[in-house]
């Protein structure tokens, strides 16, 4: 019989209060991992490291704005010094911003493209050195079916998710012989609180729905057991792959 298949591992999760960042903690919390999550949303995040420590995991939480330098440089000599390296880096947090090419505002542009691109950057190039030093590392960074194929809509959005799919894969060549695993995960539609408004305004007849296979948004839990393969040394021979979890979305 194995044992937790993190166990022994230092793990960071941005975004950890969204529906899938919180389902990956805890997960990765189940499986042995030691946390370190960050989120914006304080109160929250509190909330979250409360509900992982009920589950016997040793936890860290730290506020964090993945577009900012100095927010990640401060976060990841927190990891340091509580941890003293770092195995997996989850690239979670991210923002959408609805409206398309001509509708869209340049500060919402910037704003998408800041979060959910850059901060992927950032957080790859702040915590590289660490995960590096540790011989055997995983990036997850999350893009999404809308990195894939297009909607027509969510110009922003859209462009983020396309560049962290690319980002992913040239990261992962550059790192192959260095001990460190980059992969995205490309979600579909799944019920979480970024799109919960408009499943509650549309419900099935959401069109992204009516185009899924399988007539349904996905749960947050079916999503966070591809953070966890990617993360653990099952995966050891994947980099540079995409994981779509979106009940048939792009099979078409």
């Amino acid at each position: 019989m194995t044992g937790p298949r993190l166990a022994g591992k230092v793990a960071l999760i941005t975004g950890a209060t969204g529906g899938i960042g919180a389902a990956t903690a805890e997960l990765f919390a189940r499986e042995g991992a030691r946390l370190m999550i960050t989120d914006v949303a304080e109160g929250p995040l509190r909330e979250l490291a409360s509900t992982i420590e009920a589950l016997g995991a040793e936890v860290a939480a730290a506020r964090l704005d993945v577009s900012s330098v100095r927010e990640w440089q401060e976060v990841i000599g927190l990891v340091r010094e509580r941890f003293g390296r770092l195995n997996v880096l989850v690239n979670l947090a991210g923002i959408v911003d609805w409206p398309g090419i001509e509708d869209t505002a340049e500060d919402a542009w910037d704003r998408v493209i800041d979060v959910n691109q850059k901060g992927t950057w950032l957080g790859m190039k702040a915590a590289m050195p660490l995960l590096r030093a540790s011989g055997n590392a995983s990036v997850i960074n999350t893009s999404s079916v809308l990195g894939i194929v297009g909607s027509g809509a969510a110009a922003a959005y859209q462009a983020s998710k396309g560049a962290v799919r690319l980002l992913s894969k040239t990261a992962a060549v550059e790192y192959a012989r260095q001990g460190v695993r980059v992969n995205s995960v490309h979600p579909g539609v799944i019920a979480t609180p970024m799109i919960q408004e408009l499943l509650d305004e549309q419900g099935d007849q959401q069109p992204d729905i009516q185009r899924t296979p399988m007539r349904r948004a996905g749960r947050a839990e079916e999503v966070a057991p591809a953070y966890l393969f990617l993360a653990c040394d099952d995966s050891s021979f994947v980099t540079g792959a995409e994981f779509v979890i979106d009940g048939g979305l792009t099979a078409y």
